[in-house]
């Protein structure tokens, strides 16, 4: 079932989106050559504690930690440790959720540390303009499919892989709701949009294959042939002219 959100249930999440972008951005701050993943989860902890909210992760079918800490293979949910420690050429994805008022907000982002190669590089603006794409495309009236296809198109365009086994997802009360959002598909399927719906879209993409393992801490997913991969998310509400970004900053 495909929760329609009300004026006031948006702005709780667009309150909580702006909050969690801001932590965001201040998690990237302290991304520096030799930083432990895990001083990102104790500074992320201490922002949501100072912003009166929670971890969606830490809990959520038994996940250990509040961020997902992702280098190089991993693609999402690999978890912080202490001895996980960022290297130059290390390519970082972040993956967090804020939970306040009943209600939860995701977001992600990558980043390169140090130099990229043009291909390295390439595949991050790619996967990110994928988002940004679909973001711009997203209103009313229109098929899910849609999106999914763009999302796909975009990254295959410029001879990338779409990580197709891991979804984007409906958020609100619960932290994954319907419907599933794919990265790739028929334009013509998947549900309609509608006023009032608040989807956490997530492409993932790769500089090889699209097939996915399961990573040595046992949360983790990784590429198949260890190649590296990128992801990014936003949380969307679709309005009757067309979609908000929740999770930005007050200021962006």
């Amino acid at each position: 079932m495909i929760y329609i959100k009300t004026i006031k249930e948006i702005e709780f999440m667009r309150q909580n989106g702006h909050i969690l972008a801001s932590i965001l951005r201040e998690l990237k701050k302290i991304a520096k050559i030799g930083v432990s993943s895990m001083d990102f989860e104790k500074l992320a902890l201490k922002l949501m504690k100072q912003n009166n909210g929670a971890p969606s992760f830490k809990g959520f079918h038994g996940y250990p930690t509040a961020i997902c800490f992702s280098l190089n293979e991993e693609i999402v949910h690999a978890i912080p440790r202490e001895d996980k420690i960022i290297n130059d050429q290390d390519l970082v994805s972040i993956d967090l959720g804020f939970y306040r008022n009943d209600f939860h907000s995701d977001m992600a982002t990558s980043f390169f540390m140090g130099k990229p190669s043009k291909q390295v590089e390439s595949l991050i603006e790619t996967t990110r303009e994928s988002l940004n794409r679909a973001i711009e495309m997203i209103r009313p009236g229109i098929k899910l499919g849609e999106v999914s296809n763009l999302i796909q198109s975009t990254i295959e365009a410029k001879g990338f892989s779409v990580i197709k086994e891991l979804t984007g997802h409906g958020v609100g009360r619960s932290l994954h709701e319907d419907p599933h959002i794919f990265n790739y598909g028929n334009p013509k399927s998947g549900p309609i949009l509608k006023d009032g719906m608040v989807l956490a879209i997530e492409p993932m993409a790769s500089l090889g294959s699209d097939k996915i393992k399961e990573g040595s801490d046992g949360y983790a997913y990784i590429t198949k042939d260890s190649s590296l991969s990128c992801h990014f998310e936003h949380t969307i509400a679709i309005t009757k002219n067309g979609s908000e970004v929740l999770t930005r900053t007050l200021n962006s």
